[in-house]
Order: C-alpha cells, then sequence, then structure tokens
C-alpha cells in the first residue's frame, strides 16, 4: 500500500474542497493519505510518503501564495528528484499560467509529475472534481 500526502493552502475553502477530493480519489486507488495544510507540513516529512499532492491556489499576478505555503515548497524542492508528485488549485482570474510555471519547476527539480496539474475557476465543478479524483489515483 503506498503512503500519499496531500498537502495544500487554501484562502477560501476552494482548493482545500480540491485536496479532500483528490485524497478521495487516492483512498479509492488503495493508498494510505494524510491530508495536512502546508503550516503543518515539512520537507523533513517528504521522506515518509510515496506520492504528495500539493495544492495551492493562484495569488496576485500568478503566483503561489507567499507567506505560508511558497516557504514551505521551497523546503521541499530539494526532496523532489523521483518523487511521485501532483499538482492542484483553484484561480479566480488569468489562464493558469502559474500552473505552468510550477510543472515546469517541479520538472526541473526531477519531480515524476504523474498527470497535468488540475485548475478549476472558484470551487471545484463535477469535471474539475473527477479530475482531481483522477490525479489521487494516479498517486498511488
Amino acid at each position: 500500500m503506498s503512503k500519499v500526502a496531500v498537502v495544500y493552502w487554501s484562502g477560501t475553502g476552494n482548493t482545500q474542497a480540491m485536496a479532500d477530493l483528490v485524497a478521495e480519489g487516492a483512498k479509492e486507488a488503495g493508498a494510505e493519505v494524510d491530508v495536512l495544510t502546508s503550516a503543518e507540513f515539512s520537507a523533513d516529512q517528504m521522506d515518509q510518503y510515496d506520492a504528495i499532492a500539493f495544492g495551492c491556489p493562484s495569488m496576485g499576478a500568478e503566483q503561489l501564495e507567499e507567506s505560508e505555503f511558497e516557504p514551505m515548497f521551497d523546503q521541499c524542492r530539494a526532496k523532489l528528484n523521483g518523487k511521485k508528485i501532483g499538482l492542484f488549485g483553484s484561480y479566480g482570474w488569468g489562464d493558469g499560467e502559474w500552473m505552468r510555471t510550477w510543472e515546469e519547476t517541479c520538472q526541473g527539480d526531477g519531480a515524476a509529475l504523474v498527470n497535468q496539474g488540475v485548475i478549476c475557476n472558484e470551487a471545484p465543478d463535477d469535471e474539475a472534481s473527477e479530475a482531481c479524483k483522477a490525479l489521487g489515483k494516479a498517486l498511488n
């Protein structure tokens, strides 16, 4: 059984809803899942998991949340090489540039991205919900 962490930051609850769906998909595929906020997770915990889904909404000029999520993620980057990773997050404007940039960063660090990053405008609709569950299953 694989062990999966779903680590997220959410301001409005949309990315948290996505995190719960990713976790649901991973559990359906048989994984043991821990859902943690970015404040509850650190790079020291990376080795405890076979795969990690990181979730963060687009902030400001299409960037990661800067006070909690980005500092935690920057510390994790050194341990991304060869790690199964999934990315997700919601946005309120723009076209998803922050997710493309984030995927490129992870690939540059050697992460094994399991799917394309899942993004949705505001709260996840049915299509985004299914994509979140599929991301969770792919992490197992």
